[in-house]
């Protein structure tokens, strides 16, 4: 796979993943403002960890954690992609989306359906894997 292939790809999953978020934040409003239709494998979030968590609450705090993703894998790409931040801070700022996607997907753990939460999960992990061994390489970015 050539350099600008490449590119275009791994930019290319940070940005879906990032608006994958967005398509999580979606159901929230979607339960929350018609929460008598179906909505398949997704629930009202709720958090296992805090169980006395009011639903309100829970909604919310959801809501910050798929916000601050959605955002921060969006940046990531188009950092990537050398469009709005420099390409070496693309590292930085996909690294902590993750985390903060991670920590969501914990706390939330059973309310998403079971692919969701593990493609989500196996992206974080790759994003987390790709950062701590320093790849893609150089060239990728005209190095």
């Amino acid at each position: 796979m050539s350099d600008e292939m490449l590119k275009l790809v791994l930019g290319g999953v940070l940005l879906v993943h990032g608006l994958g978020h967005g398509g999580a934040l979606g159901a929230l409003l979607w339960i929350r403002f018609r929460p008598q239709s179906s909505t398949g494998d997704w629930a009202a979030a709720r958090s296992w960890l805090l169980p006395a968590l009011p639903a309100e609450t829970a909604a919310t705090l959801a809501s910050a954690f798929w916000i601050a993703a959605l955002v921060g894998f969006v940046l990531a790409a188009c950092s990537f992609w050398g469009i709005v931040l420099p390409t070496d801070a693309w590292q930085s700022v996909a690294l902590g989306s993750a985390v903060v996607s991670m920590i969501g997907i914990v706390l939330f753990f059973g309310t998403w359906p079971a692919f969701n939460t593990l493609a989500a999960m196996a992206v974080n992990l790759a994003v987390l894997a790709a950062v701590w061994i320093g790849w893609p390489p150089d060239s990728v970015f005209g190095g």
